[in-house]
C-alpha cells in the first residue's frame, strides 16, 4: 500500500498540454495536416468507390451505399423534409464523412488525435451549417418572412411576443451555432484526454515495476475496452453533429415554425 501511494503522489497525470502540437513547418501543425488529409481520404474513397457501380452490389459498394443512405434519407429527408432536402445531401454527407474520419483519427496509430478535439475546426464546421440553415430560410421564405418564421411561432399571444422574439433570436443565431461546435469539441477533449491517461498511467505503473505492474495489466485492458467505447462515441457524435445540421435546415425551410 506504501508503494502504491508513494507512485500516486509522483505520478503527473496529463493535462490540456497534450493537445498543444508544435509547428511542423511554417507554422502548419499535425492537426492542420490530418484536416487536408481527411478531406483527400474522404474524396479518393468516394471516388474509387463509385468508379464501378454495379446493380448488383458487392461488399464495397454495399457498405457505401448504406453510408450514403443513413445521411441521405435518415437524416437529410427525414428533417429537411422530402421536397427541399436533395440540395442538401452533399452537404449533410460531407459533414458526416468529414466529422467521422476526423474524430477517427484519435485512435488511429500515429495519428493519435481526433482533429475535432481542436475547438477550431469544430467552430468551422458549425458556421459552414451557420450559413447554410440561414440562406436556405432567407432563399424560401424572404429576408422579412425567414425573420419572422425564425422568431415568432404562429399563434403567440402578442403580450409575450417581445419576449419570444428576443429568445428565438438568440437560439437561432447564437445558441444553436455555439452548442452544435460545443458537443463536438468537449465531448473529443474530454474522451481523447482519459486514452492518454490511461495510456500514460499504464506505462508508468509498468516502469514503476512490482506491487504496480498487475494493475498496470488491468489499466491496459480497461484502456482497450475503453478504444472501443470512445469509438463508438465518435461515431455518434459525427452523426449527431450531421443530423442537428439537417434539424436546423428542415426548420429553416419548413412552412411553419
Amino acid at each position: 500500500m506504501g508503494e502504491l501511494v508513494l507512485a500516486a503522489e509522483e505520478f503527473t497525470p496529463p493535462g490540456p498540454s497534450v493537445f498543444n502540437y508544435p509547428a511542423i513547418f511554417g507554422g502548419v501543425t499535425k492537426p492542420m495536416v490530418l484536416i487536408v488529409l481527411s478531406a483527400v481520404i474522404i474524396a479518393v474513397y468516394f471516388a474509387v468507390a463509385t468508379r464501378r457501380m454495379a446493380i448488383v452490389p458487392g461488399k464495397g459498394q454495399f457498405a457505401l451505399e448504406s453510408f450514403y443512405n443513413v445521411a441521405r434519407n435518415g437524416m437529410a429527408r427525414d428533417q429537411i423534409g422530402k421536397d427541399d432536402f436533395k440540395p442538401f445531401i452533399p452537404l449533410i454527407l460531407g459533414l458526416f464523412s468529414f466529422v467521422l474520419v476526423n474524430n477517427y483519427f484519435g485512435i488511429i496509430p500515429f495519428f493519435q488525435i481526433p482533429t475535432m478535439s481542436k475547438i477550431s475546426f469544430p467552430i468551422a464546421l458549425a458556421l459552414v451549417v451557420y450559413v447554410a440553415y440561414h440562406y436556405a430560410g432567407f432563399r424560401k421564405h424572404g429576408f422579412v418572412g425567414y425573420i419572422k418564421h425564425a422568431t415568432l411561432p404562429k399563434g403567440v399571444p402578442m403580450a409575450i411576443a417581445p419576449l419570444i422574439i428576443v429568445i428565438e433570436l438568440l437560439q437561432k443565431f447564437l445558441v444553436q451555432p455555439a452548442s452544435l461546435a460545443l458537443r463536438l469539441f468537449a465531448a473529443m477533449f474530454a474522451g481523447h484526454l482519459m486514452l492518454v491517461l490511461v495510456a500514460v498511467g499504464a506505462e508508468f505503473m509498468l516502469f514503476a515495476g512490482g506491487f504496480l505492474v498487475i494493475p498496470a495489466g488491468l489499466v491496459v485492458v480497461a484502456g482497450i475496452a475503453f478504444t472501443f467505447l470512445e469509438a463508438l462515441v465518435m461515431t455518434i457524435q459525427a452523426y449527431i453533429f450531421a443530423l442537428l445540421a439537417s434539424v436546423f435546415i428542415g426548420a429553416a425551410v419548413a412552412e411553419e415554425h
